[in-house]
């Protein structure tokens, strides 16, 4: 193929990132894990203890989840064969979104093939052409990416700096819609958005408010029902999205909001009109899911007990955790390689977690993303605290 006026495959052909890594024996994607998501994993054959799961309420596994997804294929099949605008709507889709909606503390909600599809189609859907939208500097992919589809206008500020978002505000124009969209978990530094002043200058500036809750269900607020419900201002949150991959154990995601919301979404997002409908293994599987978290309060508890072990254990060693609040660590290395060699080292001692480096973090600043679940034993925490410190000190990451 002649390539020489080709830029997009020459853009292809002149990517060898991965392979350099790759021949340094230390990549670190797409590791392929030969057993269930749980607290340990097998890769290759090796069993890994997993801290790299956003599985927070540890429920992949539980048999009641499973059951209920074995049930749901028996009775409707594997898929629904079509969007929900159309022939893709079943019952259990119906009766998941009034569940959804009660736990949230919401009028209504509603039901998306991925938790990336809810924050491209919402944001996309409300933000027109004279609109603003606004983002934390460190919100989520899908965040900007569903602000890049809108036809507004986007704002960055930096990252919890309300501030920032006040003077933002006060120089926009009075009769224009403004939407503020930040996560409530931030998911890789682990600290809470400053909802209380964020929602107080929204209301003064009369902007409307999106929380990401993908990785703050199941562990903030009241039976885990998210970070507007930690800081008591569900009421005065517009919309609240979250993710079925993480605490409800399944694949989807739901935005929530009043009525009138749901029904301008369900007719205009084309991320939701033009996508097939969740199949009902998944949906039957979040419902169940969302039944554990609020009949077992007590594996919120042993989130926090986990994570608050893992992280004393990590900085009475030395390693920085930033400002990390929640059962998401994020363990300062420094440079790229290093963070590459770091993670490559611990899953050779049994130890699975995340790299996170360029772009995605300031240069010098990579880190490994430690993640806990109610179904870590203590016993397993100090196995992988004891890793931390043999390989830490031995590529000098501590001292």
């Amino acid at each position: 193929m002649n390539t020489d006026s080709n830029k997009i495959r020459e853009r292809i052909l002149g990517y060898h990132d991965a392979e350099r890594v790759q021949a340094m024996g230390i990549y670190p994607y797409f590791r392929a894990i030969e057993h269930e998501q749980d607290t340990e994993v097998i890769i290759q054959g090796k069993r890994l203890l997993m801290f790299g799961s956003n599985s927070y309420m540890g429920l992949t596994t539980h048999p009641k989840v499973k059951e209920a997804a074995a049930k749901a294929i028996l009775k409707y099949g594997t898929g629904c064969a079509g969007s929900r605008f159309l022939n893709g709507t079943l019952d259990i889709h119906i009766q998941c979104e009034e569940k959804i909606a009660k736990f949230i503390g919401k009028e209504a909600a509603l039901i998306y093939s991925t938790g990336f599809q809810v924050n491209q189609g919402v944001i996309s859907t409300l933000v027109g052409r004279d609109d603003y939208v606004l983002l934390d500097k460190l919100d989520h992919a899908s965040i900007v990416d569903g602000a890049k589809l809108s036809f507004g206008k986007t704002i960055r500020f930096k990252h919890n700096d309300m501030g920032g978002l006040d003077e933002a505000l006060r120089q926009l124009p009075t009769d224009k819609g403004k939407l503020i969209v930040v996560d409530g978990v931030f998911s890789m530094d682990g600290d809470i958005a400053d909802l209380p002043t964020l929602v107080r200058l929204a209301e003064e500036h009369h902007a409307s408010v999106m929380v990401d809750d993908a990785h703050a269900i199941g562990v903030l607020g009241e039976r885990g029902s998210g970070t507007a419900s930690h800081f008591g201002l569900t009421d005065r949150v517009d919309m609240i999205m979250g993710t079925f991959s993480k605490s409800l154990a399944s694949l989807g995601g739901f935005v929530a909001s009043d009525q009138a919301t749901i029904t301008y979404l369900k007719h205009h997002s084309r991320a939701l009109i033009f996508s097939a409908s969740p199949p009902p293994s998944n949906v039957a599987a979040v419902m169940a899911a969302l039944d554990i978290i609020q009949s077992e309060p007590e594996r919120i508890q042993k989130l926090w007990d986990n994570t608050h072990r893992m992280a004393s254990g990590l900085k009475s060693m030395g390693y920085d955790l930033g400002n990390s609040t929640t059962p998401i660590l994020p363990v300062l290395v420094g440079e790229d390689l290093k963070c590459f060699k770091m993670c490559r080292a611990l899953q050779d001692e049994g130890v699975f977690v995340n790299p996170v480096i360029t772009p995605a973090v300031e240069p010098g600043r990579a880190l490994l993303r430690v993640s806990l679940m109610a179904t870590h034993t203590f016993e397993q925490i100090d196995r992988a605290l004891e890793k931390f410190e043999q390989v830490g000190k031995r590529l000098g990451v501590i001292s």
